[in-house]
């Protein structure tokens, strides 16, 4: 497929309208084949724009695929949007389809769970042309009129392009960032805009009624003329109460659309952030930086800056009214507005300092809470509660200076703003009665009063937008603090990019060289070695000789080093991360359960897993043990921290959890050193199971667990002293050999012990 203007002009001189029996060919009784079909036609136009779509990251995909439950129209958009397309899920009428432009397929999903490609359309011969898989390669397409059409299809359909502009979610995060979403509602925001000179219009109204009744019906005793105004004013006050609640709903509508787009797209950000950016930051100070921020900004942007905008709204109306009814009071309102703008601007600036260090103290405070909560049970076991409670204590008091130190400036700015907005409400009064008295009866009681009622309506917004900017100052401390986290140097540049082969297990090292940020000393220097498919590598050393380092790197979670890490050939940095990750199983020394059932945990939401996969993979690592033993088996709740296991049950939960998708390669760092000796050996005892079929490297200190494996890779400060089984290794390599006598001299102590206690006896 080259184009679809090309299909077109090559399939209409060949095509007519369907009949009956053509339009069966489009219909599928099976709904596995059908969604299958429905799959595979979406993968067909993404490959159409150059990208590859893969069921691995469709949720529900494997499921979908075998049982033929069909994925939301909602899921599908997602996954397409995950290969770096742009996607909408639509509902197109006939007109629609006949008269577009289709610079692509355009993918119809029919009513048996398929889908078919609109590959060309003619208006004038009311035709739509569909490319279906039931049809051969030499088949040509299908033509349609729109009473065939409607016959096999609904209407819904997948628009799929390549983006044309900067993805929004790879912009960087600013205020104007944000401001773009709310700029996204731009019709919701025209509806507000629309209902907000309306109720303008309808403010001004009650005021001059009053002026009409105290210059007419009182002055001139004109019954009819009150009629009239009261009329007025019931049709006034409903129109309002309606408009008020219609923009109240609208604005409600925008504030949450906009509240989810940014949870979506920080939640998003945190976790494209790279591993080590999380192990040199607290989690607290993370959280305080963006969760906390981003409520000020979302607040500030949908309350008080709509608010204020739509308060403008109505003194544009307002002011043209009171400088026709009063144009000296206008003035004296106008100036003393100035002079309100003028105290808050020369604030500004401390007014920034201040709140920047009650920012910094609240997320200093937020920092010790999260890791207290985190730590607790070691803060109990040793008695630290006094120690975090003097950190706690010191924290909450430089939070509270900078607060109040905060406030007395915001309080000095309205001490100088409070007289001015006074006498702009009061002391008018005052003018426009010596004015009233002086001018002989010219300036009428009527149009005083109704001045005096308006001008109290444009001094809230004055006040409104003088206090906005004091608001602004905290907001644009905000995002700089949010952003410092959100504009952080993602993962990957682009989480679709990459290749996704299917791996066999081959693992290789070539003269591979990492230094940490910061480190004096590289981790790795120079190393290199290689894993034949099926084969299991036991990784030992010291401390800090880099056995965890190769793992980092295996994963994909350091990617800036020298020399070549790659798996059957294929060098890792071209690979997808996500689809790298998938493909590996990982059991790290602390794993991290989450709070669920211990079958959510062990399948950790991999689509088209079932409990049987659960109870496989539990099996395997020796986890089913224990979990037939409990009251609820699989459905056995557990609690964040996962209190009610021992050390031993939660680690071969892990290593269930990283077997259940059958993975190629596994990799295990420390993940028995924390295991009793018992647990330990029923997990070794289970390795020999484990490994049959894939590629396993073993990181451990405990060389005991390491004698069955293929090659042992033997580390010391980042360089490779040896490689291979492990009686070579005990003849030939000292470190190892040093390494195996320190961990086995009790045993030697043990065998020495007859022979000594033999010849004692005899001497005696």
């Amino acid at each position: 497929m080259t184009s679809a203007s090309s299909t077109q002009e090559q399939t209409r001189p060949r095509t007519t309208a369907a009949g009956p029996d053509e339009t069966c060919l489009l219909s599928v009784s099976d709904p596995v084949v059908a969604t299958r079909i429905r799959l595979l036609a979406i993968a067909a136009v993404a490959r159409f724009h150059g990208a590859e779509l893969h069921l691995g990251d469709l949720a529900m995909g494997e499921l979908a695929m075998a049982e033929g439950a069909a994925p939301s129209p909602a899921m599908l958009v997602e996954w397409i949007g995950r290969s770096g397309l742009w996607a909408k899920a639509a509902r197109l009428r006939w007109r629609q389809l006949v008269t577009m432009e289709l610079a692509s397929p355009v993918i119809l999903l029919l009513r048996d769970g398929s889908a078919a490609l609109l590959i060309a359309n003619d208006a004038k011969r009311n035709r739509v042309w569909l490319r279906h898989s039931r049809l051969g390669p030499n088949d040509p397409p299908l033509a349609l009129d729109e009473q065939s059409l409607a016959a096999v299809c609904g209407g819904e359909a997948i628009l799929i392009r390549t983006e044309r502009a900067a993805n929004r979610s790879e912009a960087a995060f600013s205020l104007g960032w944000v401001a773009g979403l709310v700029r996204m509602e731009s019709r919701a925001m025209r509806d507000v805009g629309l209902a907000s000179i309306a109720l303008s219009l309808l403010t001004v109204l009650p005021p001059l009624m009053v002026m009409a009744v105290i210059d007419e019906v009182v002055t001139h005793q004109s019954l009819s003329t009150l009629v009239l105004l009261s009329l007025l004013i019931g049709t006034a006050l409903i129109s309002e109460t309606l408009l008020g609640y219609a923009r109240r709903q609208l604005i409600l509508i925008v504030g949450a659309r906009v509240d989810a787009q940014l949870n979506l797209h920080v939640f998003q950000r945190l976790l494209r952030l790279p591993l080590d950016y999380f192990e040199r930051n607290q989690a607290g100070t993370i959280w305080s930086m963006t969760g906390q921020q981003i409520s000020k900004i979302r607040e500030f942007l949908t309350g008080k800056l709509l608010a204020t905008m739509l308060d403008l709204v109505t003194l544009l109306v307002l002011l043209p009214i009171l400088f026709y009814l009063q144009p000296a009071l206008s003035g004296v309102v106008l100036i003393g507005a100035c002079l309100i703008t003028a105290a808050i601007a020369g604030f500004m600036r401390p007014m920034s300092r201040r709140v920047k260090r009650w920012i910094d103290a609240e997320a200093a405070k937020s920092s010790v809470m999260v890791e207290t909560l985190h730590g607790i049970r070691t803060i109990k076991s040793l008695a630290l509660e006094q120690q975090q409670r003097d950190r706690w204590d010191a924290c909450v008091a430089e939070a509270t200076q900078a607060k109040v130190e905060a406030g007395r400036l915001g309080n000095l700015t309205q001490m100088i703003a409070t007289p001015i907005e006074g006498f702009m409400q009061r002391g008018v009064l005052l003018i426009g009665a010596y004015m009233a008295l002086s001018s002989d009866g010219s300036v009428a009681v009527g149009s005083l009063v109704a001045f005096m009622m308006l001008s109290g309506r444009v001094a809230q917004p004055l006040a409104s937008l003088a206090k906005l900017m004091e608001d602004i100052e905290e907001v644009r401390t905000a995002t700089t603090l949010a952003a410092m986290v959100l504009n952080q140097k993602p993962e990957a540049a682009d989480p679709a990019a990459g290749l996704r082969p299917q791996f066999q297990g081959a693992l290789s090292f070539d003269k591979v060289s990492y230094s940490y940020p910061g480190a004096s000393s590289p981790a790795l220097n120079g190393v290199s070695f290689s894993m034949a498919p099926g084969t299991t590598l036991g990784v030992v050393g010291r401390s800090g000789s880099g056995k965890s380092t190769v793992t980092r790197l295996l994963q994909g979670i350091a990617r800036d080093c020298a020399g070549l890490v790659s798996i059957d050939g294929i060098d890792l940095r071209d690979v997808n991360l996500t689809h790298l990750r998938r493909n590996l199983g990982v059991v790290l020394q602390e794993n991290f359960l989450f709070r669920g059932s211990i079958r959510e945990n062990i399948l950790a939401g991999r689509p088209g897993l079932t409990l049987a996969d659960a109870v496989a993979a539990a099996q395997l690592s020796g986890a089913s043990e224990f979990i037939e033993r409990l009251p609820n088996g699989y459905e056995t709740f557990i609690e964040e921290g996962s209190p009610n296991l021992s050390g031993g049950q939660r680690q071969r939960l892990a290593i269930a959890r990283a077997l259940v998708h059958n993975p190629r390669i596994l990799i295990l760092d420390e993940a028995t050193s924390a295991l009793d000796p018992e647990t330990e050996a029923l997990v070794n005892a289970n390795l020999a199971r484990i490994a049959r079929g894939r590629t396993m490297l073993i990181v451990s200190h405990r060389l005991s667990s390491l004698v069955e494996c293929d090659q042992i890779l033997v580390l010391d400060e980042g360089r490779v002293l040896d490689v291979g089984p492990h009686l070579e290794l005990v003849l030939r390599c000292a470190t190892y050999r040093q390494l195996w006598q320190q961990q086995n001299r009790h045993v030697a102590a043990t065998r020495s012990q007859p022979a000594n206690l033999e010849t004692s006896i005899q001497g005696a």
